[in-house]
């Protein structure tokens, strides 16, 4: 076995142990917790000044429906999970290192499977999507009309101002929508509703630790699952700097993803 080998079998067990020290951490916080069946995801990295607006602007229920509210902390060194953890009935799934968005959200769908929940809505810690629109997001699982549902910015109104980024949500789209046959506007958000049982059927096929938005969703589709798209109200980040790199960095590491995904996914069969 090559020391390649040897490391990444070290970097996976690594990040096994961190998984289940956090799980068991929230074991111990909430014994035999049972979620609701809709969850509201929120992954956070060192977003300790934007987490609590994000969590004072959750509602009680998304259209009269019960749900729980989950953070999972992606390690950090500053109170992130302390003020998640400091709203009541907020359940914090805290890892002890960090280990990426993907792997954040990896962790979300397998708590949400193992857990019986039916529908998953993610998203951002940074102030820049509105928990008000929900609702939105969810009609169209419970209505059976689509299986991944997305906010769309070219639908909505996007109130950033980054000219390069805004260009680049059109072309990944553009790009995307030629390998899926799908034809969608806007494959890069994260602000998302998700059936369980896609999940369930897609998890295992997963590798991405951080640009993890465009896997999902090409796996996703490539399986046969529906697809449809809500506008959505994109607002600036409440503050800090995004944690994606600069805009070059980040549309280089998006195409991997989007190219190598779609290569290793090409041939699969519709689970449907």
């Amino acid at each position: 076995m090559s020391n390649v080998d040897l490391e990444k079998i070290r970097i996976t067990n690594l990040r096994k142990f961190a998984i289940q020290q956090s799980l068991e951490h929230l074991e111990a916080e909430r014994p035999h917790f049972q979620p609701e069946e809709i969850v509201a995801s929120i992954c956070a990295y060192e977003e300790e000044l934007n987490i609590g607006g994000v969590l004072e602007k959750m509602p009680p229920t998304i259209d009269g429906r019960a749900y729980t509210t989950l953070v999972v902390v992606d390690g950090g060194t500053d109170r992130t999970a302390e003020v998640a953890r400091s709203f009541p009935g907020v359940v914090v799934i805290e890892f002890p290192v960090n280990l990426g968005h993907g792997v954040a959200l990896q962790v979300t769908y397998r708590w949400c499977i193992e857990n019986n929940v039916k529908y998953v809505i993610t998203l951002d810690a940074d102030g820049q999507n509105d928990p008000a629109e929900m609702p939105n997001l969810l009609a169209p699982l419970v209505n059976d009309t689509a299986d991944f549902v997305l906010t769309s910015r070219v639908l909505g109104v996007d109130k950033t101002s980054d000219s390069i980024r805004k260009t680049g949500v059109r072309f990944f789209s553009f790009i995307m929508n030629r390998m899926t046959g799908a034809k969608l506007t806007d494959t890069s958000t994260g602000y998302r509703g998700l059936r369980v049982a896609m999940l369930a059927d897609a998890v295992d096929r997963l590798q991405q630790s951080q640009y993890q938005t465009a896997e999902l969703l090409i796996v996703c589709l490539k399986r046969g699952w529906r697809s449809a798209e809500v506008p959505t109200v994109w607002y600036p980040r409440a503050s800090g700097t995004t944690k994606k790199g600069k805009n070059w960095l980040f549309g280089f590491r998006y195409s991997r993803v989007v190219f190598g995904t779609y290569w290793r996914e090409r041939k699969a069969r519709p689970s449907r």
